[in-house]
């Protein structure tokens, strides 16, 4: 028996070991950062790609206000409810105080300056595909921005949640730290858009469906998912009959422009945000999305009936 209780307690030791080193926060060092100055012109350019007022603006706010990153939105998830926080230059209560490594590890690596997971309610599989540079130039452009002494509530979550150590197994699970690789073969066109969508864009974030643990099912990219805000999914956007496929690039970089679909309705819900967003890029950088869209895979539906 004795024996038995050794071994059992070794297994115990071993195994807390091994867990408390695969949930560990993995980030980048400061050796890992290019010799580089923010360009807040580029800046502006993934603030607008990325959609960080859609989320980060005080709700409600409308024109040069939504610039004001106060937080405070709501997020309903099937996990609960996340409040998303202040991310302008507040020394205090924003992210003012932060050095560009903490920033570019809580963008690529999902971890806090204090070396806490952030929940991944924070599209961060998607922005570990940015560049470093365009993450160092959002930053010089948010720092351009009104700082304003706002703190988010807490966020409402089950207890079994409330534990971040946990998302690291998450992470250890979905999360592999690679930049954005160009396709092969693809025109320098498409992989801009690939680097769009799949990146600073994170449309993978609400049009791929997730597994029981929230994350994408990757074979299934873009091809619709539940809403959970919403009765209404968000839409298939691959070149499949259940999607776009009768799109052309025009039509959708047009949309993406103007907010005016092929059929002459107009694009709902969250996406007008997101239109509005895509509108402050250029023509180049929206024809690429476009491009990007009518080159993946042509995924149906999940569970539309036939």
């Amino acid at each position: 028996m004795r024996k038995f209780l050794t071994v059992a307690a070794l297994a115990i030791v071993a195994g807390a070991a091994t867990f408390w080193l695969v949930t560990a926060p993995r980030t980048l060092a400061a050796g890992d950062l290019p010799d580089h100055r923010g360009d807040p012109a580029n800046g502006r350019t993934i603030f607008f790609a990325a959609g960080c007022a859609s989320c980060h603006a005080a709700p409600g706010t409308k024109g040069e206000a939504k610039l004001t990153l106060s937080g405070g939105l709501a997020m309903k998830t099937p996990f609960g409810t996340f409040h998303v926080p202040n991310i302008s230059p507040d020394p205090a209560h924003g992210i003012g105080a932060w050095s560009d490594l903490d920033f570019v590890n809580a963008v690529m690596r999902g971890v806090s300056p204090g070396g806490r997971h952030y929940y991944p309610a924070f599209p961060y599989l998607s922005y570990q595909r940015m560049g470093v540079t365009d993450v160092l130039d959002l930053k010089a452009f948010i720092d351009t921005l009104p700082a304003t002494a706002n703190d988010a509530p807490a966020h409402d979550l089950p207890p079994h949640l409330r534990w971040r150590r946990l998302l690291g197994g998450w992470k250890f699970l979905f999360m592999d730290n690679r930049p954005f690789v160009p396709i092969p073969g693809a025109s320098a066109q498409v992989n801009r858009g690939a680097y769009l969508v799949t990146g600073p864009g994170h449309c993978g974030e609400c049009h791929t469906p997730r597994n029981a643990l929230g994350a994408p099912k990757e074979e299934l990219a873009l091809s619709g998912a539940p809403n959970p805000e919403s009765r209404n999914p968000f839409p298939n956007i691959t070149p499949h009959a259940d999607g776009i496929g009768s799109w052309s690039e025009d039509d959708i970089a047009a949309a993406l422009k103007t907010g005016l679909l092929p059929d002459l309705e107009t694009f709902g819900g969250a996406m007008i945000a997101v239109q509005e967003n895509l509108a402050e890029l250029t023509d180049v950088d929206r024809a690429a999305i476009a491009a990007y869209l009518k080159a993946v895979p042509p995924n149906p539906t999940p569970g539309k009936a036939r």
